[in-house]
């Protein structure tokens, strides 16, 4: 023990001027500690409370003659004490137990003043006869039950258990030896342990430490050594250890037996616990009057403290100080220094394997224990103790700045104990991106595939997140290690990761397409949207094969018609056609087949206005013609170069070859071009009221490729009849200007007859002879009567190239005609005016002349006409029951009066419809011939009328 380093972790606070209150004037027999005061007793009967300057509170008598023992409780303000009071009889003992409760005081006014004693016992019975008490305790149990434990000089422990206040209690007796005669049998110590629900007591005499089992009845005893302790020599760990003190040694004791001893000589007069610390003060054999106070620091193997002190009667805890209480009556109080004070004092000594134990066992907080650690390290790389430095380092990590410890061993070099840093820091889970950074690249750098594989592809080392997963895969990626950043990018799913590298760094195509295809669809569509364009380029077949299973969610080839629902929940092929910017031919062949099994797609318009793109374009640049050009080109120019060395003429080799291949393409072309067609009268179809294409689109793309069918179609479903004329009017195809007026210039089929006009001008501008063109257009004009003879002659006169053969014909047939139509309506005219003139002849006479009536006969029934009968001016006599309550209105006649009123009713009501009148007017051959109907007929007079009226 000799070779433990001495230390001041602690110092006097007093400074030497502390003492006992001179309000305290009896000899001090006993003192406690406990709820922020310390308590004194003395002989004469007093006790006294002091605060933590050491004041004097107040006092007051408790005992009549002296004050053996006390003890404050700690769960309620209560001060139990053992003193002696008068002899009032010579049966009855004067030693008495008392409980004060401190927070109550004697009213004003009585006898005495002081707390109010809730409590006094009588310690001795006749079954507990008396003795001299050598040691007391009291354990609090749970309240209001107190243990109280009384040592005899006889070897007796008296225990009165139970609620003290309102005597309800209970006594026995614990017997540590048989009854000798000696004085080696006093109780000098007791010492309560209570471990769960187990409650145990130790009692020490000089010659023996036993321990009883209260929990059993009767209590059993254990004897645990055969040596033993004076009184103030023994004291209880914070473990719940007994501790006791001999010349030889300090021994520690649990409930099994003798533990660890400690060979500190010399006589222990005073023994104590402290935060840990050992408290002893050891009488020196050679000056009685001086003692030894050390405190040992048993964890660390060093003396905290160590003073000469003068004769302690005294010792006690309290406010975080050691109290020792002199016989001179003087305090000292003993206090520990602040944790940075020691560590200061370790430090200036270099002794920091001292200073990291001193922190660990005294619990410090981790950030402390931490800079400890950080400056042991220091200390040691200064002294280039690298290995040894890298370990104080690594216990810092989660407190210490990494970069601190990086730095250091970035510039000194030491690679192998920077790898071993990051990768604690990685174990740890407190690596940032750039420590993943460094330490895969002190693994490349090192070479060590071993260690880099443990990294990578430890258990778990992935999904547990120990580094930052893109990190590792782009180190590893840049320096050549494929695999491993495959690895992780599998392990983590980082599919975009795992394709980059295997098409990037490896052109894996085929490896990364089955690995595409094990993915789920919507993960699929993701990696071939960024990496389609690549995989098209180099594997265009199955690449398109697996857009088929991701756009269709489908593996068969069947066709699907699916729903719109499930179709909008998956993506869409316009979704992918970034990826085919430089391969057309592949985009259209994945249209075409997506078109082929999946029908009313939610994207049906786009996909075709994208394949109309593809059909009508001049050229198409196909990768197989493409390559195959690039192998002739070689070939020819290998050729070439011979032909050139032996005299011939490289001329005539290249004419077939591009011949060739102008075929090529252009029957692809026209073969694109039918396939155009056939999709927009497929997407057009006549139950159709709208095409699934833009229509905009699809005639800039026939107009920019020359794709007359297309536009014909087109302007023929938009029925743009000008438009189509026009197409044939441009390529001057005079026989298909007559087809289209035939097909489109038919009224009874919905057509524009205006069209035959516009041929008719056209022929007439031509400049060029048309002769058999004219005569058959005149056909067709003459017999819709779509113009005048006058137009005809105006529009074909223009043509200087036509004679007058060519209308004569046709002007004959048309004068004969109006000739006849002329005479027609000659005779029409004569015969209305007889009408007419009849009618007003008529109505004369009815207005002027009497009417008779010689009808015999009732029209209705044929018998003799007798009164009453009833005769109309239409000439017809009926009888009077004949008519029945119809009297005003002729039967015979009334139908055709009322059909001639109903046609009236229905002209005045067209005559408001004026949308029906100019639609008869357009639609007729002679718009004319209706407007003078109407006028014939009255209509537009009496709606003017009407107007003018109102």
């Amino acid at each position: 023990m000799y070779q433990w380093r001495k230390f001041e972790f602690f110092e006097d606070k007093s400074g030497g001027k502390s003492s006992i209150p001179a309000e305290i004037t009896g000899r001090i027999d006993c003192c406690s500690g406990g709820r922020g005061r310390i308590v004194i007793g003395c002989d004469d009967g007093t006790v006294s409370l002091l605060d933590r300057g050491f004041k004097h509170i107040y006092g007051f008598q408790a005992h009549a003659s002296s004050v053996l023992f006390l003890q404050q409780l700690k769960q309620r303000n209560y001060l139990v004490t053992v003193g002696e009071e008068d002899q009032t009889s010579s049966h009855l003992s004067s030693i008495c137990l008392k409980v004060f409760d401190l927070d109550k005081m004697q009213p004003e006014g009585s006898s005495s003043t002081g707390p109010v004693c809730v409590q006094i016992l009588r310690i001795f019975t006749t079954q507990f006869p008396e003795a001299k008490i050598t040691s007391f305790l009291v354990l609090e149990e749970a309240p209001p039950i107190l243990l109280i434990s009384i040592g005899l000089e006889n070897g007796s422990i008296y225990c009165i258990k139970g609620d003290l206040t309102r005597e309800r209690i209970s006594r026995f007796k614990l017997q540590v030896e048989g009854p000798v005669e000696t004085s080696d049998s006093s109780i000098t110590g007791l010492g309560f342990r209570v471990e769960g629900q187990a409650l145990q007591l130790f009692a020490i005499t000089p010659t023996s430490v036993s321990l009883f089992s209260l929990n059993d009845n009767p209590p059993r005893r254990q004897t645990l050594d055969q040596i033993g302790c004076n009184s103030n020599a023994v004291a209880m760990s914070d473990h719940m250890d007994l501790i006791i003190g001999r010349p030889e040694a300090v021994y520690f004791y649990e409930v099994d037996g003798r533990g660890p001893c400690w060979a500190f000589d010399g006589e222990k007069k005073f023994l104590g616990w402290f935060r840990g610390y050992l408290l002893c003060v050891i009488g020196d054999h050679q000056i009685n009057s001086k003692n030894s106070f050390n405190i040992y620091d048993l964890k660390n193997k060093l003396i905290a403290h160590s003073m000469m002190v003068g004769e302690v009667s005294h010792m006690i805890c309290e406010w975080g100080y050691i109290i020792l209480i002199m016989s001179d009556r003087k305090v000292l109080f003993i206090g520990e220094k602040d944790m940075e004070s020691k560590l200061d004092m370790l430090f200036k000594k270099n002794l920091y394997n001292v200073a990291i134990n001193l922190v660990h066992s005294q619990h410090a907080d981790a950030v402390a224990t931490a800079e400890v650690l950080r400056k042991y390290g220091d200390h040691l790389y200064g002294k280039q103790e690298y290995d040894e430095a890298m370990s104080q380092y690594i216990q810092t990590i989660g407190h210490l700045e990494p970069s601190y410890v990086i730095q250091k061993f970035l510039d000194a070099q030491r690679i192998y104990n920077l790898t071993n840093y990051l990768e604690q820091l990685h174990e740890r889970g407190l690596a940032s991106k750039d420590h993943t950074t460094l330490l895969l690249n002190c693994y490349t750098k090192l070479k060590d595939v071993e260690k880099l594989n443990k990294f990578i592809k430890g258990d778990d080392s992935v999904s547990e997140q120990r580094f930052d997963v893109e990190t590792a895969i782009r180190v590893c990626r840049s320096a050549g290690y494929h695999e491993h950043a495959m690895y992780v990018a599998k392990k983590a799913k980082r599919h975009e990761w795992y394709l980059k590298i295997l098409l990037e760094d490896l052109g894996s195509y085929q490896e990364a397409l089955q690995y595409i295809s094990s993915l789920e669809p919507n993960q699929a569509g993701v990696t071939l949207k960024e990496y389609g364009k690549i995989l098209i380029e180099h594997r265009p077949a199955e690449t398109i094969g697996i857009l088929m299973k991701v756009c269709t969610d489908s593996g068969e080839t069947k066709r699907i018609s699916s729903n719109g629902a499930r179709l909008s929940m998956l993506p869409s092929p316009m979704d992918f056609i970034n990826s085919f910017v430089h391969s057309p031919q592949s985009l259209m062949d994945f249209l075409e087949k997506y078109v082929s099994r999946v029908k009313d797609s939610p994207a049906q318009t786009e996909i075709n206005n994208t394949l109309l793109e593809l059909y009508l374009s001049n050229s198409l640049s196909l990768p197989s013609i493409s390559r195959e050009s690039v192998g002739d080109d070689l070939n020819f120019k290998a050729n070439n170069s011979w032909e050139v060395a032996n005299g011939s003429a490289s001329g005539k080799k290249t004419k077939p070859f591009t011949e060739s291949n102008d075929v090529k393409k252009e029957n692809d072309r026209q073969e694109r071009f039918q396939k155009g067609l056939s999709l927009l009268k497929s997407a057009w179809t006549s139950e159709m009221e709208y095409p699934m294409y833009d229509v905009d689109l699809a005639i800039i793309l026939c107009e920019m490729n020359a794709f007359k069918d297309g536009l014909l179609f087109l302007y023929e479903k938009m029925k743009l009849y000008k438009e189509v004329f026009a197409c044939y009017m441009q390529a001057h195809d005079h026989e298909g200007l007559i087809a289209c007026c035939k097909k489109l210039g038919d009224s009874s089929q919905g057509g524009d007859p205006s069209l035959w006009g516009d041929l008719l001008k056209y022929f007439g501008e031509l400049g060029e002879d048309c002769s058999k063109e004219v005569k058959e257009v005149l056909t067709y004009i003459e017999r819709d009567d779509v113009l005048p003879p006058i137009v005809v002659v105006q529009l074909l006169s223009k043509n200087p190239c036509l004679t007058l053969s060519v209308v004569k014909d046709y002007i004959a047939r048309r004068l004969e005609q109006e000739s006849k139509l002329i005479e027609d309506d000659r005779k029409s005219i004569e015969k209305y005016q007889e009408g007419t003139t009849s009618m007003r002849k008529e109505i004369q006479e009815l207005r002027t002349n009497a009417k008779i009536f010689q009808l015999s006969k009732c029209t209705a029934c044929t018998f003799t006409l007798d009164l009453p009968a009833v005769h109309f001016m239409c000439m017809h006599s009926f009888h009077l029951r004949c008519l029945g309550d119809n009297e005003k209105e002729c039967p015979e006649c009334a139908p055709e009066y009322r059909a001639v009123l109903e046609t009236k009713r229905n002209l005045e009501q067209n005559a408001k419809d004026q949308d029906r009148f100019f639609q008869q007017v357009k639609s007729s051959k002679d718009g004319f011939s209706v407007i003078a109907d109407y006028f014939s007929k009255g209509i537009l007079s009496k709606t003017t009328n009407d107007t003018d009226n109102t």
